[in-house]
């Protein structure tokens, strides 16, 4: 059977059209704000997030208004496809479109679009906070797989007391079933319920010398060996 989608959002940040164009079109704005580290260069855009590498091909680039990259059509149909439209604006704020589209194949692919949509709404919301508080400054991604999770609703409950220990001044700017996402005067740290179990942390520093070991200590340390 299989499901085609579209989505698109728009945000208007207090930041440049160039610090804009940064974010999304070059591997450290990018690294800034998504998943994992990014490189954009030779007309693609590759990905490394743990186990997961994909290569998108760059489809259109136009600086700095319009960027637009493609996972090209797998045999099954698999697409994923993601648009940026950049429009300056008066006082120096920018307007940003983003579209997202593809089709995900297959009688199972509700879960999948479930998930795909709630932490599509985290990476969204992570870059507007980006360009909001962070733009033109880049981050260092720190990705953590934590243990896999058997009660998300007594998981969650473990997390935010801990996180509420561990990063006293933090500001939530996104919180939905599967994704919380907060902020600090020196990052941006998000948990996600990873699709198959585990948790996972994706953050963004930008100073500091916490590590990927550090998390995992605090992702184990807090939820144990769940099954």
């Amino acid at each position: 059977m299989g499901h085609a989608f579209e989505s698109t959002d728009e945000i208007e940040v207090p930041a440049s059209v160039e610090d804009v164009w940064t974010a999304i079109a070059t591997g450290p704005g990018i690294d800034s704000w998504f998943m994992g580290t990014n490189e954009v260069a030779n007309g693609q855009v590759k990905m490394a997030f743990g186990g997961y590498g994909p290569t998108c091909g760059i489809t259109a680039s136009e600086p700095p208004h319009h960027f637009a990259y493609d996972t090209g059509k797998a045999p099954d149909g698999r697409f994923m496809a993601y648009e940026f439209l950049v429009e300056g604006r008066e006082h120096g704020s920018t307007v940003l479109r983003m579209v997202t589209s593809g089709f995900l194949p297959g009688d199972d692919w509700a879960d999948e679009f479930e998930a795909m949509t709630l932490g599509g709404a985290l990476f969204r919301g992570t870059l507007a906070e980006y360009l909001r508080h962070f733009a033109g400054r880049t981050a260092r991604p720190l990705t953590v797989f934590g243990p896999v999770v058997g009660d998300w609703d007594e998981a969650w409950k473990k997390l935010g007391a801990a996180i509420a220990e561990k990063l006293p001044d933090a500001v939530e700017y996104h919180r939905n079933a599967h994704t919380l996402g907060l902020r600090t005067g020196t990052g941006l740290y998000r948990f996600m319920r990873g699709f198959g179990g585990p948790v996972i942390a994706a953050h963004h520093v930008f100073e500091g010398d916490e590590s990927e070991q550090d998390w995992q200590s605090f992702l184990d340390t807090t939820l144990g060996e769940q099954k």
